[in-house]
């Protein structure tokens, strides 16, 4: 069996070990439902809503990424199975089907606002720890609470 190292004590490395899991499954599952409501979204503002989720979609890989890659660093190993993320997930259910413009921009700030409030937990809890991995929420956060401005005021018109 393979494994890696932390330069971390035990019990520094379990609290952002679950801090980084966490925000991992988060990000999976945005980036999964900002896809799946760009494929089915209709109304008006079709064009402007599909590449604004599209944006959503890319900024969640892009962190995916760098958690799990801080995660491994770390001696961790990402879980980032169907099964895992299906179980984890601080997002809600999300509609199937067609969604008009305005609901699907509903959904993306109710999805945005459950991350990001997960994500200023893990900034508080690796913060007392680890400031390395609170820097990475720190911008991962940053990153959605801009979509989430953008989206609320997609809809306050």
């Amino acid at each position: 069996m393979y494994s890696v190292k932390s330069t971390l004590p035990d019990s520094t490395l379990k609290v952002v070990g679950e801090a980084l899991q966490g925000a991992l499954v988060d990000l999976i599952d945005l980036s999964l439902v900002a896809k799946q409501t760009h494929w089915n979204v209709v109304g008006p503002r079709f064009r402007s809503v599909h590449l604004q989720l599209d944006e959503v979609v890319e900024t969640a890989r892009t962190h995916t990424d760098i958690v799990a890659e801080r995660a491994s660093a770390l001696g961790v190993s990402p879980d980032g199975r169907a099964a895992t993320v299906a179980s984890g997930t601080g997002i809600g259910a999300f509609p199937e089907g067609w969604q008009k413009d305005t609901e699907a921009v509903q959904s993306l700030v109710d999805a945005l606002g459950a991350v990001i409030a997960r994500m200023r937990e893990r900034m508080r809890s690796a913060g007392e720890v680890d400031p390395v991995t609170e820097d990475i929420f720190i911008q991962v956060t940053q990153e959605l609470e801009k979509h989430h401005w953008m989206f609320q005021a997609e809809n306050r018109g």
